[in-house]
């Protein structure tokens, strides 16, 4: 994230095109899921492994990832109500979800190089 967000004119936003990490989260999830198991809570105390603040995987965008990637068939769900206390949804992995999940190591990979090949002219350009 920028850190300049919020001194731009006033205008309270940031004009660089570096914005929310939203989709970045699913690979994560996907990743954490391969790990282990887990319900909705756990998985957005994991995502700080990643750089995700609270800002970046507050409930509602870690679980509205979950929706949809379950709708895809990449995670599966199940309510587990052994332990004491309200039911909580546990997710898993499925096959599907850990083939998208090396798609996406590889996207990464990609971007890296590209994104390190950037920084690398900007040093340049803009020595410290």
């Amino acid at each position: 994230m920028c850190s300049n967000m919020g001194s731009v004119n006033g205008s309270g936003g940031c004009r660089c095109t570096g914005g929310p990490m939203e989709r970045f989260i699913q690979p994560c999830l996907l990743l954490l899921l391969h790990e282990r198991t887990a319900h909705g809570y756990e998985l957005i105390q994991y995502l700080h492994e990643f750089g995700f603040t609270e800002n970046d995987a507050d409930p509602g965008t870690v679980y509205r990832n979950l929706r949809r990637m379950e709708e895809e068939g990449t995670v599966s769900s199940h309510w587990d109500t052994g332990k004491g206390g309200p039911a909580r949804r546990i997710y898993q992995l499925t096959p599907e979800g850990e083939k998208i999940l090396h798609q996406w190591a590889g996207h990464i990979s990609h971007n890296i190089k590209r994104l390190s090949g950037f920084m690398e002219k900007y040093n340049h350009n803009f020595p410290k």
